[in-house]
């Protein structure tokens, strides 16, 4: 057991992912959202940039909101592997002890961010959709103490079923890894500068090494809808996959992206990628069409930070209108070809 003193670490910090120089769009969020927590506790935000000659990105997360960027150079950070990753990032939180670490919950971060908090023994709570300060236990209990100050963690659990806030009251730092989508990156300030530290984390080759022989890349079939400015998406009401050729007449005569609900995966009639809500992907676009979409808790709290919603749905009662600022009780199957007919006629 790794014995701390907690009071020791401060700050908040960020690991700024990196693909062949470009920055991922996860590392904004993560410094969007390190700014909120970072003021509530008085402190500062800093940006962890492992590769291979990436120093030249550090002004773009100093843009963003970093107060700081320490930048790991090293040959062997070049295209991401898991142990010189691991390897880095630990060495930089046992040498700068941050308070709270946020990684996003990538696929890069959800292998790399359970190998350190390991390593630095400490907790982590995977997969947040909600992050902030406050009191833990949430409320008092008899003989326990009360801390302030707490990063409280919140994520979906039990397949989606409910939600759990944990913490991590008695180690440091307070780890997580965030879905992408879900925090708002900060409006860029340009001229905006951070202190920049090059960091030498000594990495050293183990039997954990491995050789890349060939990277291949590949481009996705389906649109990414974490990108799309209008969104029309199906739940379980659209009653089969062949009627949801419907959504993807309407979706093509307005300039929109289909998507789904859960409920649609699992019956196997669109993919993964493109489900919104807690088990799938969080969207913000300019608008969202909710179509025959219940609109469960799961849902809504991947969809509800979009700017304009509108909901088809023959149920007046579906919890989907609470969140909607637009809503049509109906039969999708009658409504929507007259919605496709007359965007139709306007172009």
């Amino acid at each position: 057991m790794i014995t701390k003193n907690i009071e020791e670490y401060k700050g908040v910090y960020i690991f700024a992912q990196q693909t062949d120089g470009v920055l991922s769009s996860i590392a904004f969020e993560l410094i969007g959202k390190a700014s909120e927590l970072a003021a509530e506790l008085n402190t500062t935000v800093t940006a962890v940039l492992p590769g291979s000659g990436v120093k030249g990105l550090a002004g773009e997360l100093a843009k963003y909101g970093a107060d700081r960027v320490i930048v790991i150079d090293a040959p062997q950070l070049k295209n991401y592997t898991a142990e010189p990753y691991a390897q880095a990032l630990s060495a930089v939180i046992n040498e700068f002890k941050p308070e709270i670490m946020l990684v996003g919950a990538t696929a890069i971060g959800r292998e790399l961010a359970p190998r350190v908090s390991a390593r630095v023994g400490t907790g982590l709570t995977a997969d947040c959709t909600k992050l902030e300060i406050g009191d833990f236990p949430l409320t008092p209990q008899p003989n326990r103490e009360q801390k302030h100050n707490q990063l409280l963690m919140t994520r979906p659990a039990f397949g989606g079923n409910t939600i759990a806030t944990i913490a991590c009251p008695d180690n440091r730092p307070q780890m997580a890894t965030v879905r992408p989508g879900v925090m708002q990156k900060l409006a860029p300030q340009e001229g905006r500068v951070a202190e920049i530290i090059e960091f030498d984390a000594q990495l050293s080759e183990n039997d954990r090494y491995v050789e890349i022989l060939e990277i291949v890349k590949e481009t996705a079939a389906a649109a990414d809808i974490q990108d799309a400015k209008i969104l029309v998406s199906g739940g379980r009401g659209v009653g089969s996959s062949e009627n949801f050729k419907l959504l993807y007449d309407f979706a093509d005569a307005i300039g929109g992206t289909v998507s789904c609900s859960r409920a649609v995966v699992d019956s196997g009639w669109l993919p993964k990628e493109l489900q919104v809500g807690q088990t799938g992907k969080t969207v913000r676009p300019n608008v969202y069409f909710a179509i025959g979409i219940s609109g469960a808790i799961q849902h809504t709290a991947g969809m509800e930070e979009s700017d304009l919603i509108i909901a088809i749905n023959k149920d007046e009662n579906a919890p989907i209108f609470d969140v909607a600022d637009y809503g049509i009780v109906g039969d999708l199957n009658k409504i929507l070809p007259l919605l496709t007919k007359a965007v139709a006629k306007k172009k």
